[in-house]
């Protein structure tokens, strides 16, 4: 009776072995590492995307935050100033000048 449970016991640890082996194997094989690297290409593409959500969600409550919401944009012409000369005195748009 006790060489047939050890034979058991054997046969069960071989087949645990042989089954590991295999799927180490084939995680390793080519088309296990493609596998692998599309998921992970998959996750990071997901994290862009909330990160990117995220930026948008936050930029928007700060331009609530201080008023800028209905400001209008920058004219082309405006911006390339702004890129040029930074630090030039500028008036505010909407607001025109006053003399004091």
């Amino acid at each position: 009776m006790r060489r047939v449970f050890w034979v058991a016991v054997g046969a069960a640890a071989g087949i645990y072995a042989v089954r590991k082996v295999q799927k180490t194997l084939h995680a390793y094989s080519p088309s296990g590492l493609a596998g692998r690297a599309g998921g992970i290409g998959d996750s990071l593409q997901g994290f862009a995307d909330e990160v990117r959500a995220g930026m948008a969600a936050r930029e928007a409550e700060l331009r609530a935050a201080l008023g800028i919401d209905d400001a209008p944009g920058l004219s082309p012409v405006d911006a390339a100033d702004l890129i040029d000369n930074p630090a030039r005195p500028r008036r505010t748009p909407g607001k025109s000048r006053s003399s004091t």
